[in-house]
């Protein structure tokens, strides 16, 4: 098997959180504000649905193919050509996709934290040190992300406490003024990063206990829609109907911070939150990328094209937008559309084409 190690539905929930939480936290609220006004909370609870869905139809593939990733039930279940044509079209797909990622977490840095350092050499660095992970294998990444995530998770909830003083809970009312529509079109975009729980089909050939891989993937999906609703909360109390004014939200809230005045200026912790959950994102879109390039090429290892695919998606996150408010222009009106056919369309006409062919399928009669 091209992947040697092994990791626990665990880790495989680690792994996917910041995965999906990472970018969603600072642009996210902006976005569901813009559509969902005071009904921003409610948005990544319907969103969550798309995550349920992906879960679901990663699992149910993953059962029918045990031991194959997304790119390899590709050619068993359409075949060989037409399986390599549409794995091509999916790794280029993740590979546009953690181009825009790179380019995010670059302009971030940059505009908030880093404005004379030249975009490339923050995002070269950060693709380089995603790919030592990424040639470790699977089993380090899961193990990296063991020690970020909790750290990124502490750091989140104690700057959300320090908040409290600050916010102003009559901003949410008042409650469904123009009913349920505002909050389900503010659920659109980040229904889109909710998608990209499918991400897990390229894990679970790989655990350990797959048995518990729906379980961890559902318990997943609904920490990051807690998160997301809290983190919305926080930003509606504290800006109201400012919120969607504001790129990153929550790096304007976190300004807001000041005890006693001395503990203030807490945006290296955001960028500290931001750089490590990115870190994760970033590798395991790399590790998809990597892993599916190598089983369209049907080579034995994927490690020897990790660098070179590194190079390309350097290329890719210049290339990718020419400002940030194209980048943010692409996420808020593309993206959805985009991902969700590669994320939910394509995996459910193969699953339904899966289930089909099964059927179709006649017992062979037992030699007499």
């Amino acid at each position: 098997m091209i992947e040697k190690g092994r990791i626990s539905a665990m880790q495989m929930g680690i792994l996917i959180y910041p995965t999906i939480m990472a970018t969603a936290i600072l642009l996210v609220p902006a976005i569901s504000h813009k559509y969902a006004e005071q009904d921003m909370w409610l948005s990544p609870i319907w969103a969550s649905f798309a995550g349920f869905i992906s879960v679901i139809l990663a699992v149910q593939l993953n059962r029918r193919f045990p031991e194959l990733t997304f790119i390899q039930y590709t050619e068993k279940i359409i075949g060989r050509i037409l399986g390599k044509l549409i794995g091509f079209a999916y790794v280029l797909f993740l590979f546009h996709i953690n181009g825009l990622i790179v380019r995010e977490y670059s302009e971030f840095v940059v505009g908030n934290f880093l404005p004379n350092t030249p975009l490339t050499i923050v995002l070269v660095s950060m693709v380089l040190v995603c790919a030592f992970a990424v040639r470790g294998g699977l089993e380090v990444m899961a193990r990296s992300a063991q020690i970020f995530v909790p750290i990124v998770i502490f750091l989140f909830v104690g700057l959300l406490i320090l908040l409290i003083s600050e916010l102003e809970p009559g901003y949410l009312l008042p409650f469904l003024e123009k009913g349920m529509g505002r909050s389900l079109m503010g659920a659109i975009v980040p229904a889109s990063w909710f998608l990209e729980f499918f991400l897990i089909s390229f894990m679970l050939p790989f655990l350990s206990d797959r048995k518990k891989g729906m379980k961890s993937g559902m318990v997943t999906v609904i920490i990051v829609a807690l998160t997301m609703v809290v983190t919305n909360l926080i930003t509606m109390f504290l800006f109201g109907n400012l919120t969607d004014r504001f790129t990153y939200p929550v790096m304007e809230a976190i300004r807001y911070i000041s005890v006693a005045d001395f503990f203030e200026h807490l945006e290296s912790i955001v960028m500290a939150i931001w750089v490590a959950g990115t870190f994760v994102k970033i590798a395991v879109f790399y590790y998809a990328i990597a892993i599916g390039t190598a089983q369209l090429l049907n080579l034995s290892d994927y490690r020897p094209i990790i660098f070179p695919i590194g190079f390309l998606l350097v290329l890719m996150g210049i290339w990718s937008a020419s400002t940030l408010q194209e980048l943010e222009s692409f996420l808020s009106t593309i993206f959805p559309f985009y991902a969700i056919v590669f994320f939910t369309l394509l995996p459910t006409i193969l699953l339904i084409l899966a289930i089909i062919r099964k059927k179709s399928e006649k017992p062979t009669n037992p030699t007499k």
